[in-house]
């Protein structure tokens, strides 16, 4: 599972300046049986550990794009037309329910490179690459690619928000690492962030939010179980939440319009690795055989609670726990 925190910003008034939105995930389960941190890997829809997505900006050298080329569309700006920079799973199953809110919208997805086109184009997903030029932009845009990628991710960052044209809403999908929090201890939207400067991973995480709201694994258990004996501590507290969850809450959070707001998305239900394994193997579901956690020293986590967002959006998740998950597949 993953958790969410969203900050976002947009405009009031096309004529003030476009505020941007910022999300960040914790952990995500997904229907597929897997799970992993949205900041690391991923398998399917499933579950995973504090996540952050970044788009891609020209300055990548990954599948570099013809600067000619342009995004086909319609030929007009549909209001409710939505870019999904980052289709990946998470953006795959925001276009999905986008869809079912906006028949008839244009979805539009952009991506590193062409390997994935052919199967975006299937489901409905109009692709681009990176850097090719939009013949116009859109109100609704959504930011779920990885900052692993890319040697600029506030820059990315920045860049994807000039396809915005300020009328909807800007989201930007990030991870729950900037929360000063690594005791297991509770957190919460109003936990302070990570200082700037004590930690290369947090400074690119921080600058891009920043830049939004200057603008207006999956499966992990699947990889702790394939690799038997692991070693980091068994008492860090990891904050889960569905990939379906994390697409609905983020499409929740984008018909709302909001304005300048950091906002949290996760299932209220924190599990240390050992639990999620003591569950996993107490299910039956799963072949393999889990040795256990050796580490002793590494960072504790954060129990976060996102009961103030759950208000604001009214939203509630389809999987309240990685427990009942697990009872479903």
């Amino acid at each position: 599972m993953v958790a969410i925190a969203y900050c976002f910003s947009g405009l009031p008034t096309p004529s003030i300046r476009p505020q941007g939105l910022v999300g960040h995930f914790p952990n995500l389960h997904c229907p597929s049986l897997k799970f992993a941190h949205l900041r690391t890997n991923f398998n399917t829809p499933m579950a995973t550990t504090p996540f952050q997505v970044s788009a891609s900006s020209s300055s990548s050298t990954i599948g570099a794009p013809d600067e000619e080329k342009e995004v086909p569309s319609s030929g007009r700006v549909g209001a409710n037309d939505l870019l999904i920079v980052g289709p990946g799973v998470l953006g795959r199953l925001v276009a999905q329910k986008w869809r079912e809110e906006h028949p008839g919208c244009e979805i539009h997805g952009q991506t590193m490179t062409v390997d994935h086109h052919e199967e975006l184009s299937k489901v409905g997903i109009n692709p681009c690459l990176k850097g090719t030029k939009t013949t116009h932009k859109f109100p609704y845009v959504i930011f779920c690619a990885p900052p692993s990628r890319t040697s600029d991710y506030p820059g990315d960052v920045r860049l994807a928000a000039l396809n915005w044209n300020g009328e909807g809403s800007f989201l930007f999908t990030s991870s729950s690492a900037p929360y000063d929090c690594n005791d297991n201890g509770p957190c919460d939207e109003d936990t302070p962030a990570v200082p700037i400067g004590r930690s290369p991973r947090t400074d690119v995480l921080l600058k891009a939010e920043k830049v939004v709201l200057e603008f207006g694994d999956r499966g992990a258990h699947v990889y702790w179980l394939h690799k038997g004996i692991v070693e980091t501590r068994p008492d860090h507290v990891l904050n889960l939440i569905h990939y379906e969850d994390a697409a609905s809450l983020s499409v929740a959070i984008l018909k709302k319009r909001l304005r300048n707001r950091i906002l949290l998305g996760c299932d209220n239900h924190p599990l240390s690795r050992q639990e999620v394994m003591d569950l996993v193997t107490k299910s039956g579901k799963f072949s393999g055989v889990f040795e256990g956690f050796t580490g002793t020293t590494d960072p504790l986590g954060k129990r976060l609670n996102n009961s103030k967002t759950r208000e604001e959006i009214g939203w509630e998740p389809k999987y309240p726990s990685f427990s009942q998950f697990l009872e479903r597949i």
